[in-house]
């Protein structure tokens, strides 16, 4: 983590690929939501606190974060986005950045990457069917990007718009949901430090299927608000329509913060199971983050605000 940093695991401690083959069946009827940038050279763990002592966390084999993905643009199968994204283009790639700024433009990402550092990362994501993965992240904080284009008084809200591509996105050719996909963060949910713009995992260039070249990681939300192949960002006054809650507003709020007191109305969110492990675990408020961000929502009320 940004904050609280960990030794390296062992490789001995990492679950072998034979291992996750055979337990595919069992990992079936989960969902997963996972993406990053450009990949870190060490491989490190995130620590959680549980019974008042703090625990270091496994990271979850390359292979289940890589096979086993959430991405309706490649398809509505956990394994359809590695089967349909080899071939999907990466460059040239722009990203235009307007709205409440002074200085908008459309910036190659490459130039773009040249004027930030990179820093390694690790954050863990949870989604909401009650499963979780441990993913080592390359990227930088995505403040760093705002502040070089200098969001005006009026911005309030960051918008994220992923790539309308339907040739080369097969997904996108069915109206599963409103294209292109559309995510928002609050203008200091944006800056906070924990937010990065990933470029890669595991000491690897971002794979297609976990959302290259560019997308956006908030490890204390739910993993659908980790919006992938951006193309778009917009600072505005109003807060954006994104695409789940528009699509389900009765099951996708807003904010999306990992709350395990509210149910998703088809579920329990009070327990995850890690993939790779039988047993279900307690799942933590702000996915374990609480110290470094409940303060952003001091005095909102997180049942409606979900």
């Amino acid at each position: 983590m940004l904050i609280r940093r960990a030794p390296d695991i062992p490789s001995s401690e990492i679950t072998p690929e034979s291992v996750y083959l055979n337990r595919r069946e069992f990992i079936a009827a989960a969902a997963a939501v996972a993406g990053s940038v450009a990949a870190p050279a060490l491989l490190q763990a995130a620590p959680s606190r549980r019974g008042g002592r703090q625990q270091q966390e496994r990271q979850t084999p390359y292979d289940d974060v890589t096979t086993y993905n959430n991405y309706y643009e490649f398809g509505t199968g956990k394994d359809d986005p590695s089967k349909n994204a080899g071939h999907f283009r990466t460059r040239p790639w722009t990203v235009e950045i307007g709205g409440e700024c002074a200085r908008p433009g459309r910036y190659d990402i490459d130039d773009l990457l040249r004027g930030v550092t990179i820093e390694e990362r690790v954050y863990r994501l949870r989604c909401v069917e009650a499963w979780s993965m441990v993913i080592p992240w390359n990227g930088f904080p995505l403040k760093t990007l705002l502040d070089r284009v200098r969001p005006t008084a009026r911005a309030r809200y960051v918008e994220f718009t992923t790539i309308l591509d339907p040739e080369q996105m097969p997904g996108q050719r069915r109206d599963v949901l409103p294209w292109p996909y559309v995510e928002g963060l609050r203008l200091d949910e944006a800056m906070h430090p924990l937010t990065i713009l990933a470029t890669g995992l595991y000491g690897r260039t971002l794979p297609n299927q976990n959302g290259a070249p560019i997308r956006l990681v908030v490890p204390w939300k739910y993993g659908f608000k980790s919006c992938k192949a951006i193309v778009k960002i917009r600072l505005t006054p109003q807060q954006p329509m994104n695409t789940w809650a528009v699509m389900a507003p009765d099951e996708y709020g807003f904010y999306a913060n990992v709350n395990p007191e509210v149910d998703h109305p088809r579920w329990s969110q009070a327990r995850e199971r890690r993939i790779g492990e039988f047993f279900r675990r307690p799942t933590l408020m702000f996915n374990g983050y609480a110290d470094q961000v409940a303060s952003m929502y001091a005095g909102m009320d997180l049942r409606r605000n979900f």
